[in-house]
């Protein structure tokens, strides 16, 4: 039996390219994804640092259920200030 050598890649800088423009569109979609979720809680009324919890498991489900469900400090301090001009609407 004649032991056949390996076949060296024919275009390994082809291979390193891409490795680093996948590496680069993941970082750049991280960072999007950061930033959209400062926004968000930032809009939200709280804290923008609290986007951060989206990259934690368990609690990114956490924060969307506090999101979701809860009254944002946004709205709690609209509610306050039509009770002081007297126009509550609900």
């Amino acid at each position: 039996m004649q032991r056949v050598p390996p076949v060296p890649p024919r275009f390994p800088i082809v291979g390193g390219a891409a490795l680093l423009i996948g590496a680069l569109v993941g970082l750049i979609g991280l960072i999007l994804t950061l930033v959209i979720w400062w926004r968000i809680c930032s809009k939200a009324g709280y804290s923008g640092a609290l986007g951060l919890l989206m990259f934690i498991p368990l609690a990114n489900i956490i924060l969307l259920l506090v999101l979701a469900f809860d009254t944002w400090p946004i709205e709690q301090e609209l509610a306050r200030l039509r009770d002081l001009l007297g126009q509550r609407s609900e």
